[in-house]
Formats: structure tokens, sequence, C-alpha cells
């Protein structure tokens, strides 16, 4: 029989670490599977986690960040739906002139999903670049197994995301810092998506919407028919480096004052002084 709670600390497959009794998967903690397969934190280790997490990554002069896919890093499209103006695509994917664009195949319960998916422009640098600054999370709205396909192929080696994964089977409803190992003081959300977020808008960095392939009921052209794209260099992701960047700095700019240190204050910050440049001009 389950009891509704034993009080320790780490639940693995519904037994108790320490007093081996049987615990009601629903009754205590949080579930952590994407850390450690069935694991469970209760809600004290997970505090205490955090605070020593943020404290160690302010000893390494690192933040957390927290990186959507879909629109944000990529637009993927199943294979099946690409218009007859865009089928030329998978002739190019995975080519040496196309590192960019990808194909992915992702393993459903009795069929495989081909998708092609395309990376943002600076994709590549702003990895390399924010992996300096932050210590970085996937968090996606799409499945274990997409995401899982997706980051096999953009890394290969985790050397940015290791198995910080979190999808829509730990979290099916809304995005929650909940399940991020990290004071929420020092964790920036890059997303395209506000709505995701009810409870953390204060940590988000809105990114522009990424759209390459056709969508339906679009009359316009989309890059993928024009065979253009979003500039690089200015682009949404250049565009949201620099503001990493800027509450990098802020964040680190006083040794004495880390322990007070909030994003959340940071990015109100910044976007007051956008507001007031805006203004100037």
């Amino acid at each position: 029989t389950s009891s509704i709670m034993c009080g320790h600390w780490y639940i693995l497959h519904g037994v108790c670490t320490v007093c081996k009794s049987r615990v009601d998967k629903s009754s205590q903690g949080r579930a952590s599977d994407y850390l450690f397969d069935g694991l469970q934190i209760s809600q004290e280790a997970l505090a205490l986690t955090k605070r020593l997490t943020t404290r160690f990554s302010c000893n390494m002069r690192k933040l957390h960040l927290v990186l959507d896919l879909d629109h944000t890093l990529l637009h993927s499209v199943l294979v099946g739906y690409l218009s007859e103006a865009e089928k030329y695509l998978i002739k190019e994917a995975g080519s040496t002139t196309r590192e960019d664009l990808l194909k992915v195949n992702v393993r459903a319960t009795y069929i495989t999903l081909r998708y092609l998916t395309k990376l943002r422009p600076f994709f590549g640098d702003f990895l390399k670049e924010a992996n300096e600054l932050f210590t970085m999370y996937v968090y996606t709205k799409g499945t274990r197994g997409y995401a899982e396909a997706i980051l096999k192929l953009i890394d290969p080696k985790k050397l940015y995301f290791g198995h910080r994964v979190i999808t829509r089977n730990e979290s099916p409803d809304k995005k929650t810092l909940d399940l991020v190992l990290a004071d929420e003081r020092g964790v920036v959300i890059v997303d395209d998506t506000r709505k995701v977020w009810p409870n953390h808008k204060r940590n988000l960095l809105e990114i522009s919407r990424y759209k390459y392939f056709r969508y339906e009921g679009q009359e316009s052209k989309p890059h993928s028919e024009e065979k253009t794209d979003e500039s690089g260099s200015s682009g949404g992701l250049a565009d949201v480096l620099s503001l990493l960047k800027e509450v990098h700095s802020r964040f680190f700019r006083v040794e004495e004052e880390l322990e007070s240190m909030d994003v959340r204050l940071l990015l109100q910050e910044i976007e007051f002084d956008r507001i007031d440049d805006v203004s100037v001009e």
C-alpha cells in the first residue's frame, strides 16, 4: 500500500530512497523525470537545491537561461505539410550548403513523423555566446520524443543543454520555473509566447516569432518560398543576445551586491532604458 507522505526528500519510482516506503505519486514533491527517470523531489529539497545552485552559479559568474524551441530557436514543419513551392527544401536539407536545414524523424506510437526543421539565423553563434554566460535549459511544449530528436542534431555532445530538457510530458498545462533548478532571481526566459508563462512574466524576454515555412491561411509568401530569411546580424536571436549580455553585465557589476541582485528587476530597468532611448530619438 502507498503512504500519503513519508516526509523524506527523494522518491524514485514511487519508493522513498530512505525509508523504502511506497509513496503516492500525487502526494509528495514534484516529478523531475527529465533529470532522472522516475525521480520526485520534495518541495524542501527543491528549494534548497535551487538556492545552492544559484549560489554556485554566481560564484562561476553564470546565470540560468531557459529557451523555448519552436518559433524561438527554430521552425519545424511536417514534411507532408510542405507546399509545392517548398518541396525543393527536402533535397537541400542536410547538405553541406544548408547546415541550417535538418531532417528530423520522431518516433510516435505506431508511426515515424518526418519533420523539416529550419534553424533560426545566428543560431550557432547565439548558443556559443550565451553558453559562456548562462547554464541553459530547453523548455518546449513539444513532446519529449520531438525535443530529443531535435537535440540529437543541434547538441549531439550535450555541450549546451546536457540533460536539462523540459517538455510537455513533464509540464502539460503551462510552463513554470518550478522545474528549473535555480532561484527565480537568477533565471531569464526567452520565449516567443508570453501567455504560456502565467506566473513568470517578469523573468521573460519575449523574442519575435520566427516563421520560415508556410502556415495555414498565410496569404503572403513565406521565407521558404521566397528563398529569403530573417537577418542574422539584426534578427531576433542577435537582438536577444545583446539584451542577455546587458542583464549579465548589470547582475555581476558589483560583487558585494550579488545576494540581492534579481534579473526580474534588471529586465524591467533595461526595458525602461530602451523606452527612454526611443523617446529621446
